[in-house]
């Protein structure tokens, strides 16, 4: 670009303990290359900050205070979930976009979010051919459901999954010590749409040396009940207790989702949530066990005390990477995580063409789930076991994680409200 522009940063879809991480990443990078770019404006409550000039003026946050998003949870600007329609269905939108841009000299689009944020940023990024306005969009990653293509996990992931993890063998543990004259099965539902990453972490709860009877429920595996009950019985018989670890994306042999109530997301997606106690339900029904359920939901992904270091470092370099890789003068391209080696776990920045990472979901490969389909195998556990090592604890007070609050200060309007 030929004069120093500004950039717009973005937060879209369900948050994580470590989008702000990738937050912090853009900022900082922003920051060291003054002579390139010039502010870093954040859309307030994701891309509709920047349909409605709702901007938030990052420069005025103090260099600590940005820091400190590296270990705080949640999404510090806001976010929301919202799609935007094609150039033809809506090309209103799209300039209203250019206008906003266009009015406080901005350049750089860098939106952080999954699969539909993907899409998104694909459709802006075509806005320089389209609508003959300069401007270089670079989605940065992040999924707890770690289903984009191409980068080898999505941050956001790691962390969630160390969550359900150590939560499925503390509740497995509490389960265990109960079964004789009380509750002998426990599950727990967690997130996955299509594919069952997160549910697949459960399977991490059992290792060698801590055995742990657990049945997983993927999204790829049609729920056979039949099936289902008797390993739940088989392993209440050996152990005593058996932990079930059940995806809320879990369809029956009709292919409807066993949560889904019919009500709809804002992406006119299936609104799920409450497949535990359908499964509970099943086998109340199927075993007349005595059991206990429960819902991680948002609990999973907020986790910042327990999250995963090497999910916090990948967040942190997808943010500062995206920035790069805009200085260089790609568009379009999203930073990816690249595997280079399992033993010792090593792996570097890649990069990806939004062209084939938008509407593309990663399901979970055959060969990651073992053949009654409810576990995992040794490849699944050689996949998932580095993504959730190490600990990257935030600073306490009192007990209590310090996480920050930004001031969030609004940049003045220069245009008028914006009607769709």
């Amino acid at each position: 670009m030929a004069k120093k522009m500004n950039a717009f940063y973005a937060q879209s879809g369900g948050v994580t303990a470590v989008i702000n991480a990738s937050a912090c990443g853009v900022i900082e990078a922003a920051r060291k290359h003054k002579d390139k770019i010039g502010k870093v404006y954040a859309g307030r409550n994701g891309i509709i900050g920047a349909l409605t000039e709702d901007l938030i003026d990052t420069t005025k946050e103090s260099a600590k205070a940005v820091a400190a998003l590296r270990y705080t949870p949640s999404g510090a600007f806001g976010s929301c979930r919202y799609k935007l329609k094609s150039l033809e269905a809506n090309r209103r939108e799209y300039e209203r976009l250019i206008e906003v841009f266009k009015a406080h000299n901005i350049g750089y689009f860098f939106y952080n979010g999954g699969g539909d944020s993907a899409d998104t940023c694909y459709k802006v990024s075509q806005l320089s051919e389209a609508m003959g306005y300069p401007i270089q969009a670079i989605h940065v990653p992040k999924t707890v459901d770690n289903d984009l293509p191409i980068t080898d996990c999505c941050p956001g992931f790691g962390s969630v999954a160390k969550y359900i993890a150590v939560s499925t063998r503390e509740a497995s543990f509490d389960v265990a010590s109960m079964a004789k004259t009380s509750t002998k099965v426990f599950i727990v539902e967690v997130m996955g749409r299509h594919a069952g990453w997160i549910a697949a972490a459960g399977g991490m709860a059992s290792s060698p040396d801590t055995e742990i009877p657990i049945v997983i429920l993927f999204p790829e595996v049609p729920f056979d009940e039949k099936k289902f009950l008797a390993s739940v019985n088989e392993k209440v018989k050996k152990y005593g207790y058996c932990t079930v670890v059940v995806s809320e994306g879990v369809k029956g042999p009709d292919g409807k989702f066993l949560a889904d109530q019919g009500l709809k997301d804002a992406f006119g997606h299936a609104q799920l949530g409450g497949v535990a106690p359908v499964v509970a339900g099943i086998i109340k029904r199927g075993l007349d066990l005595k059991y206990h359920w429960a819902v991680a939901d948002y609990l999973q992904r907020a986790a910042r005390h327990v999250a995963s270091k090497t999910d916090v470092d990948q967040a942190y370099a997808m943010g500062r990477a995206a920035v790069e890789f805009a200085l260089k003068g790609h568009n379009s391209v999203m930073p990816t995580v690249e595997r280079v080696s399992d033993a010792p776990y090593k792996w570097k920045v890649g990069m990806a063409p939004l062209s084939k990472v938008a509407n593309v979901e990663k399901m979970m490969p055959k060969n990651f789930i073992t053949r009654d389909g409810f576990g995992i195998t040794e490849k699944c556990r050689a996949y998932l076991a580095p993504l959730m090592k190490g600990e990257d604890y935030p600073p306490y007070k009192d007990g209590l994680p310090q996480y920050v609050r930004l001031k969030n200060v609004a940049v003045a309007k220069k245009l008028a409200a914006f009607e769709a």
